[in-house]
């Protein structure tokens, strides 16, 4: 089984992840932003660090709001497959 860390140390399996979305680009549709919203009200949202949040992974479970970047999660889910 293959992790994926989302920063401070937190993992999560590769397997369970559906998306990984750039939180500058997605959040600009209203229906996204009602969509994390909803997320957070039904405590299915999780922030991971304490900076500037960069992205967001969608699981089925839950949503992770992370300070490391969409491009930088993805390269690290290329690396080991």
């Amino acid at each position: 089984m293959f992790y994926l860390n989302i920063g401070s140390n937190k993992l999560i399996k590769k397997r369970d992840i559906i998306g990984i979305f750039d939180l500058d680009t997605s959040t600009v549709a209203a229906q996204t932003k009602r969509f994390l919203k909803k997320k957070e009200t039904d405590r299915k949202l999780e922030y991971i660090g304490n900076d500037l949040p960069k992205a967001f992974v969608l699981t089925e479970d839950k949503i992770y709001i992370t300070t490391l970047s969409a491009a930088s999660l993805s390269g690290r889910g290329k690396k080991r497959n």
